[in-house]
């Protein structure tokens, strides 16, 4: 496409040099390494004189450091990485005058939008890269584990999922951006969708969950799958949740599902303990395929709103 490659060079260079960017992956690239390297050393610190199996490695991304793990901190920080760098793509540009100018140039329009995604998912993919690797080293060092291939590949796939998850946030963001014309105002918007998913679906559900089980016995093991079911249904609409199942299925071999699973009597638990060794990669794969489907949809819905909407509105020249 006609002024592509300027325009992606263009933003990736503005984004590599904006003080936004510095002080954002700083940040989350100190508390990603604080949090390795705390739940490292408890594991190191509990398997201390024991044998250390590969895939005890992965438990580096699932334990809990400062108070949470790794997968739960990309799941609750990693939209705002998304939001902050999309939530003034193109309105700040059509503010400043610059984006009438740009589209004068013999530059095909697709190019502006597609330049800007990518650019800003390419900084998202190094962003991300270096902190896996980074952290891949870390516990190398301090637990003493080399992986195996399917840990790596576990790790890879938990990448990608990262990738595809925060890009799903940045094509909401560019989607605010080209619809509303205030910088704040998009700012703002894109907060609340993020504290909405974050905070009120899993309140939401919990509270129609009990609303429609208010009947039944609240001690009936019956009712309680039925509310945990309930819940499901309505926090799977969430992506945090998509990418949180998905990725915790991923990382930990152990799981067998990407749903909760209760255990209401003795015959469940013997039943449960048929199936206790650890999922082959490939297994691991098909119980989530559904949900990186989803998050990959969700995705490139988010942007082809945001494609269609930017050819269709009107730039006014200042």
């Amino acid at each position: 496409m006609k002024g592509f490659v300027a325009i992606y060079r263009k933003e990736l260079a503005d984004h590599f040099s904006s003080y936004r960017f510095l002080i954002l992956f700083a940040l989350i690239a100190m508390v990603s390494l604080i949090t390795a390297y705390l739940a490292g050393m408890n594991m190191a610190k509990a398997l201390e004189g024991r044998t250390r199996p590969t895939m005890v490695f992965l438990h580096l991304f699932t334990s809990a450091g400062a108070g949470f793990s790794l997968v739960q901190f990309v799941t609750f920080f990693g939209p705002l990485l998304g939001l902050l760098l999309g939530f003034d793509a193109i309105n700040r540009e059509r503010n400043e005058g610059t984006l009438s100018k740009l589209l004068s140039q013999p530059i095909y329009r697709d190019a502006v939008i597609n330049a800007k995604f990518l650019a800003a998912v390419t900084l998202i993919a190094l962003m991300l890269t270096a902190i896996v690797l980074v952290i891949t080293g870390l516990g190398m060092l301090v637990l003493g584990i080399v992986p195996d291939a399917e840990a790596l590949g576990r790790i890879i796939i938990y990448l990608v999922l990262s990738i595809v998850y925060i890009s799903l946030w940045l094509a909401v963001a560019i989607l605010l951006s080209i619809l509303l014309r205030s910088v704040a105002t998009s700012a703002l918007a894109a907060l609340a969708i993020w504290i909405f998913f974050s905070f009120f679906v899993s309140i939401g559900a919990n509270a129609i969950a009990n609303a429609l089980t208010a009947d039944a016995p609240p001690d009936d093991p019956g009712t309680i799958v039925k509310q945990t079911m309930i819940e499901n249904a309505i926090s799977i609409l969430s992506p945090m949740v998509l990418y949180t199942n998905a990725t915790a299925t991923i990382v930990d071999p152990a799981r067998k599902t990407t749903r909760s699973v209760i255990q209401v009597g003795m015959m469940e638990q013997l039943s449960m303990a048929r199936f206790s060794g650890p999922l082959p990669l490939g297994q691991s794969l098909l119980v989530v395929l559904p949900n990186i489907i989803f998050l990959v949809c969700l995705t490139v819905i988010c942007f082809a709103a945001s494609y269609m909407a930017f050819m269709r509105q009107e730039i006014r020249s200042l």
